[in-house]
């Protein structure tokens, strides 16, 4: 079964300033601001959303299917995927554009400044989902964080096609009307969000929280450290957070988590099952710098699932 990841291909450039930002900026100068950090680490890491996700998902013995568009630059990366096993195809490389990338300053207080040029994403409205060859065998996908109109033309695709998808806004949220995301929810089946991404979503569509959850199969909202709660068949199912071996970055934590919950509904799981898999692969993620460097086996990601839920999901 081919699983549809719709959404971004990043590069993460990360930096570490060794001071702190509060010691260099001063309030009162903030309409003159010209300041420079130096910073002596830096590292370059393969993100966006939807390389994150197919990732996360390979790593559970899915088959992801990555639709997304890359820059002149993006070779790299495309060879990364390929290494993994992981179906480039429908990735567009634009020879116009850079990939999108993102430039983290992070200084002693873990204070972070970002620039984000979003490069090839803006034009991912030119992919279609009927351009893909035997799209009949996509039985799953999802419309993750991408540019704007890509979002809406690749949900309303979906639905044409008879998949069904979850819409899973993330950071794009504030792009959207709350006629937009009311046209997304119509389409998906299952909609995943932050707590904070759930009161946005509240009200920009002045739907209370049950109506929003009755509106689709499952509403999946995670809360970081306190585990996740996915509210399907008129019941709140209170997922526990999975204790991390060690906290080393979040970055790609919920992208992480989306890889679970894309493997536990497509292979037909109960919910209890499903968050809890993907809590463990947020758990196995958050262990590591960046977000695509965990590499536990399949076995490995069983045998933490069971040690820590005495659960069996395969």
């Amino acid at each position: 079964m081919r699983t549809l990841i719709c959404g971004s291909l990043a590069y993460d450039t990360i930096m570490v300033f060794g001071g702190r930002f509060k010691d260099h900026i001063l309030p009162n100068q903030v309409h003159i601001l010209n300041v420079s950090f130096l910073v002596p680490d830096m590292r370059r890491e393969f993100g966006g959303c939807a390389g994150n996700i197919a990732y996360s998902l390979r790593l559970l013995g899915g088959a992801p299917l990555i639709m997304a568009t890359a820059g002149s630059d993006a070779q790299p990366y495309l060879d990364r995927l390929q290494g993994l096993g992981l179906d480039t195809a429908h990735v567009q490389m634009l020879k116009d554009a850079f990939t999108a990338q993102a430039f983290i300053t992070t200084d002693l207080d873990d204070n972070q400044i970002t620039a984000f040029h979003p490069g090839a994403m803006s034009r991912s409205a030119e992919l279609r989902v009927n351009d893909i060859q035997n799209v009949e065998n996509v039985k799953l996908g999802i419309v993750a964080p991408d540019s704007r109109e890509g979002m809406l033309q690749h949900a309303t695709q979906m639905a044409e096609a008879g998949i069904p998808f979850i819409f899973d806004p993330g950071q794009g949220l504030p792009m959207f009307n709350g006629d937009d995301l009311m046209h997304f929810i119509d389409l998906a089946d299952y909609v995943t969000v932050n707590e904070y991404e759930a009161q946005l979503l509240a009200e920009k569509t002045g739907r209370s929280f049950e109506a929003l959850a009755q509106s689709v199969k499952a509403l999946i909202v995670t809360q970081g450290g306190l585990g996740s709660v996915i509210y399907a068949d008129d019941k709140g199912h209170v997922i526990p957070s999975l204790k991390a071996e060690k906290i080393a970055d979040p970055t790609g934590c919920g992208d992480a988590y989306r890889g679970g919950l894309l493997y536990g509904i497509a292979n037909g799981m109960d919910w209890a099952t499903t968050g809890r898999l993907a809590s463990t692969m947020g758990a196995l993620k958050i262990a590591s710098m960046g977000p695509q460097n965990y590499e536990p086996s399949r076995d490995k990601i069983a045998e933490v699932f069971n040690e820590a839920f005495d659960y069996r999901p395969w």
